[in-house]
């Protein structure tokens, strides 16, 4: 090789180092720049062409060395044609062989991918229409149960209040008829207590209780109903039909002996005022006027016989004689007083 061959070749080396160094770039920041690693960078600057990895990449790295820097790539390689590798070389050949088939795969690749997303397009929308369908009819059964619920939850309610409105009604059901019946002291004496009562709309209970011995005896309308003695701290209880009109009790004891007829309590003895009181005779739907007035009659009665003693009278007669003397005859003169005494 001729001196001006070197001095060529080793001013394309300068002139790009010169022209770095004018831009005020290392080689650090060229690497940054071009992406060509640093050692074929100084490779180049030193003419060490062979350090490169192949003819190819020769022109390409100084080309591309010279547009950053700043210089003309294409008129530097035209300048030092004759003294770089030829870059069509069957490297070179092999090189855009290479990329040409790897540019056709990539190009067949897109392809291909174009006509499978285009394959298979048709069936993701329909699996995306199916989606949305069943998301649609997810949310209306969603929807509905939570309607259902509310539903469910109102019949209940109403079910609930309808139950107890019923449960109100039957209580207040019951406690009208208890208060319908009702029962009031009519007349007493020192033995017997009478009483009215409403007339009975179903069979009813007698209930008797007594802490000492004692015979108890029940009637109604004129029938004996029961008798029965009863020990002490004893029980019992007699049914009372509905038809019944008059019932009369008799008890033997009566100190510690309790009664009660259709819930109601029976103070016979009167807070214990009335001990004697061993009849108690009760009239079921006789009015009160009547009864009081049929209890007077009988008190009245009771009273007028109790009291009535039969009237007597006596008569006593007093005599008084008057003896007179006329013209020698003796002349007798009776007089008499009657008088009438009574005790009523």
């Amino acid at each position: 090789m001729s001196e001006k061959d070197s001095e060529q070749r080793l001013e394309i080396g300068k002139k790009l180092q010169k022209a770095r160094q004018v831009k005020g770039y290392t080689l650090d920041d060229l690497q940054q720049i071009t992406k060509i690693q640093k050692r074929y960078l100084i490779a180049i600057e030193d003419e060490k062409f062979d350090e490169l990895p192949g003819d190819f990449y020769v022109r390409a790295f100084v080309k591309q060395y010279a547009d950053t820097v700043g210089l003309d790539g294409n008129e530097l390689l035209r300048e030092y044609d004759d003294d770089l590798p030829d870059a069509k070389t069957s490297e070179y050949s092999d090189h855009i062989s290479q990329a040409v088939e790897t540019r056709a795969s990539q190009r067949k690749t897109v392809s291909n991918s174009v006509s499978k997303a285009r394959q298979y397009m048709p069936t993701a929308i329909v699996g995306v229409v199916i989606l949305l369908v069943l998301g649609a009819i997810w949310i209306t059964a969603i929807n509905r149960s939570h309607r259902d619920a509310a539903t469910r939850i109102d019949n209940s309610s109403v079910s609930v209040s309808g139950e107890s409105r019923k449960k109100e009604s039957k209580k207040k059901v019951k406690k009208a008829a208890k208060k319908s019946f009702s029962i009031k002291e009519t007349g007493r004496n020192s033995y017997s207590v009478a009483y009215t009562a409403s007339k009975l709309d179903k069979d009813t209970t007698l209930d008797i209780q007594a802490t000492q011995a004692t015979t108890v005896r029940v009637t109604a309308n004129n029938q004996t109903l029961y008798s029965k003695t009863l020990q002490a701290n004893g029980k019992d209880s007699v049914k009372i039909a509905k038809d019944t009109n008059r019932i009369v009790i008799y008890v033997t004891v009566t100190n510690g002996t309790k009664l009660k007829i259709n819930g109601k309590n029976l103070d016979f003895t009167n807070s214990n005022k009335a001990p004697n009181t061993r009849t108690i005779s009760i009239d079921f739907g006789t009015s009160s006027s009547s009864s009081s007035s049929s209890s007077s009659s009988s008190t009245n009665s009771q009273s007028s016989s109790a009291n009535t003693v039969r009237n007597t009278s006596t008569a006593t007669s007093s005599y008084n004689q008057t003896t007179t003397t006329n013209n020698g005859q003796r002349t007798t003169v009776t007089t008499g007083n009657t008088q009438n005494s009574g005790t009523r």
